[in-house]
């Protein structure tokens, strides 16, 4: 499927200079649930549970350096948590993660084990290219599940309606549901280039494995002193 074009703002890119985001596109099938991908997920939350600790968790390098921009647009992270933080802090409380669907389970996974903040989104439902930008005070944002969150000082994805998704939470209007067939998976590095290839790898292995994920594409998009470039990752 054709990914929709992506562009940040000038606020971003100055509180964020080495930001990078790889966005994977693709036609999937969803389920309620997946008991392969489940035995993965309580395979790793062991793991993880053994190795880390919350002072560990902070400072995963994306995870820090989300934290970080949030500082720098004037948001409190440990108030408003990034989510691939929130995820981890509460494997480690020994709380157990939601069951969503297939779709968001596995985009909950691939966050727990890069640290990465993830927008996944129903691509039908999006209105046009994206900006990547900064809140403002009074933008109307419905949190999924949390009712109306204030993302002002938030990096915030809006399309031509508004608001999609923040690295807190995304917004109910483009949520993925169990009628997606099409879906837009932002996996936004704060902390730059490394380990985001990989990331975006593992994310389409994860979608072909459980999702039967069609058509997949996949582009870096990095800021650059001319605009912004879109990329295939194996271009």
């Amino acid at each position: 499927m054709e990914l929709r074009n992506i562009a940040l703002s000038e606020k971003i890119k100055q509180a964020c200079p080495v930001l990078h985001v790889a966005a994977v596109g693709c036609e999937v099938t969803n389920s309620p649930y997946s008991a392969e991908l489940w035995e993965e997920i309580n395979a790793f939350t062991t793991r993880f549970t053994n190795s880390y600790t919350m002072e560990k968790i902070k400072k995963r390098p994306p995870i820090h350096a989300t934290r970080q921009v949030y500082k720098m647009l004037g948001k409190d992270p440990n108030r408003y948590r990034p989510a691939g933080e929130a995820l981890c802090r509460r494997i480690l409380k020994g709380q157990p993660l939601y069951q969503i669907g297939t779709l968001v389970d596995l985009i909950n996974l691939l966050s727990l084990k890069t640290g990465y903040s993830i927008g996944g989104f129903d691509d039908d439902t999006i209105q046009g290219d994206l900006t990547l930008g900064v809140g403002k005070a009074g933008e109307r944002f419905e949190a999924i599940g949390r009712g109306l969150l204030n993302i002002e000082g938030l990096p915030v994805y809006r399309d031509a309606v508004g608001g999609i998704g923040t690295p807190t939470s995304d917004e109910e209007r483009t949520k993925i549901t169990a009628q997606t067939t099409r879906l837009l998976m932002l996996i936004n590095g704060y902390s730059g280039k490394d380990g985001l290839i990989e990331a975006a790898e593992y994310a389409t292995e994860l979608l072909q494995k459980y999702a039967k994920a069609k058509n997949v594409q996949v582009k870096l998009v990095n800021g650059q002193a001319n605009g912004w470039a879109s990329k295939p990752l194996n271009g």
